[in-house]
């Protein structure tokens, strides 16, 4: 969301990971094809914590940073046959326009949301 909001992409992501006794982790990977949008980024962020192999490790900081940041408007926008995507981006469009009209709170979970009697 702040990517967009910038009006910026990024090429990669990098993922740090700390753990107990100071040791660290890092890994960085390069995205198919720049992007700010929800569903890369969490593929790609999925992707690198799967990599990390994690299992009983004490972690005590995590990092998730985009890295080889450039503008929006100087990446080609890759035409996509897939309607469910092409319908996911409107949806985040939509949505970046509503958070910065009333808000950043005010889409969330619903399971968050507090009930009405």
């Amino acid at each position: 969301m702040r990517l967009r909001g910038r009006g910026q992409v990024a090429r990669g992501l990098t993922l740090v990971l700390r753990f107990v006794g100071g040791t660290s982790w890092e890994k960085t990977r390069r995205l198919p094809e720049a992007s700010a949008h929800d569903d890369d980024l969490r593929t790609m962020a999925y992707r690198l914590i799967d990599a990390a192999g994690l299992q009983c490790g004490r972690l005590t900081g995590l990092a998730l940073r985009g890295d080889d940041l450039t503008d929006a408007d100087q990446v080609a926008e890759q035409i996509s046959l897939d309607q469910a995507r092409e319908d996911r981006l409107v949806a985040e469009a939509v949505s970046d326009r509503i958070r910065k009209k009333f808000g950043p709170d005010v889409i969330g979970p619903a399971a968050a949301l507090l009930r009405a009697s």
